[in-house]
């Protein structure tokens, strides 16, 4: 195989290009390296992948068509994970064109070379955000998720739309993963984990929404690569039985699956806040403020099909993932000014 991993200066896709690289494959990173959240982040992601002789960063953008088929043309990859997007879902009401660029007319780039270029197999991030309104617990797959409550997740399902139709009309074999809240170290600045790390260190406040009066399906980074490691060869056929009349949004009679991949298990917002107090060493000072636009009360994963297809099983307490992510902010800022991104190839 020879992996193309899209976004893989972000959080998840550093963290899924190491464990394919420590694994022996030949892996070409994607990244725009835009400045959403502070850049030398990223830059230092990337550095600890460029330790791999079997790496090559290529920085660019997805919406760069050109610039996309000269790779996919010099490459020959065989398998592509499309993790780049912009994030965020508060940031959507701010800047929602930025979305429509990255996360619409890139993956719809992306659909077209892997089309072009016969790619055996295309892995995409979708997202927990998709289940907007729903409020039936566990959020299953099998549900209809057509009541978005924010621009980012109406993109992520636009994206599932996007890549069935592209199985349906060129048999490329598709499968989507609907992220439930993935944390740990080398994370995103602007998750909440993070920013109630940084404050209740540095003695600031935090800001809780919903008066703390919300849980999430909390999961962590090495779990989330196990599962999509067990996914990579594990490409979608198409369901001969599937029934038309009465259809299951998560499959298709072409190649196209969406799976949830999460913890399965819903955790208290402020047990978690006391998990992050208790490993830093020092109590939060809080402020509580009322529910945000685009925000949900509760997300909590039902991974059968996951379970059934590969064997996933998450297996990090919160303790523990808490517990790795708490010791590496704390390494990674004590160390910062040694980390200066400077073997970035910017090819």
């Amino acid at each position: 195989m020879k992996i193309l991993i899209t976004g893989a200066a972000g959080f998840i896709g550093m963290h899924f290009a190491r464990r394919l690289l420590d694994d022996g494959f030949n892996v070409v990173g994607l990244d725009n390296l835009n400045d959403y959240y502070q850049p030398q982040l990223k830059y230092d992601r990337i550095d600890v992948l460029n330790n791999y002789s079997h790496f090559r960063f290529a920085e660019g953008d997805l919406a760069d068509r050109e610039m996309l088929e000269t790779l996919f043309h010099e490459e020959s990859f065989t398998h592509v994970v499309n993790l780049a997007a912009q994030a965020g879902v508060r940031y959507s009401l701010e800047n929602p064109h930025a979305y429509v660029g990255a996360n619409l007319v890139g993956f719809t780039n992306i659909l077209e070379a892997c089309r072009h270029h016969e790619i055996e197999h295309l892995i995409y991030a979708s997202s927990s955000s998709v289940y907007g309104a729903n409020q039936k617990m566990p959020f299953s797959t099998s549900d209809e998720v057509n009541h978005p409550v924010s621009l980012y997740a109406a993109t992520k399902k636009a994206n599932e739309l996007l890549a069935h139709s592209y199985s349906h009309l060129y048999n490329l074999p598709t499968t989507g993963l609907r992220f439930f809240t993935v944390y740990g170290p080398w994370g995103r600045p602007d998750m909440a984990y993070y920013s109630f790390t940084k404050d209740i260190m540095e003695g600031n406040p935090i800001k809780v929404f919903n008066n703390g009066e919300m849980m999430r399906d909390f999961t962590y980074i090495n779990d989330i690569v196990e599962g999509m490691v067990r996914l990579l060869d594990y490409k979608p056929e198409g369901n001969p039985d599937f029934d038309k009349s009465n259809p299951n949004p998560s499959e298709s009679y072409a190649p196209y699956k969406v799976y949830n991949i999460g913890n399965n298990q819903p955790v208290k917002l402020m047990d978690f806040i006391r998990t992050i107090e208790k490993h830093i060493g020092k109590e939060a000072k809080i402020e509580y403020l009322p529910m945000q636009p685009g925000d949900v009360e509760a997300t909590y994963a039902d991974i059968e099909s996951l379970q059934m297809a590969t064997g996933f099983s998450p297996s990090t307490t919160i303790d523990e993932g808490i517990g790795e992510f708490v010791e590496w902010y704390k390494e990674y800022y004590s160390n910062a000014n040694n980390l200066v991104g400077s073997s970035v190839n910017k090819s």
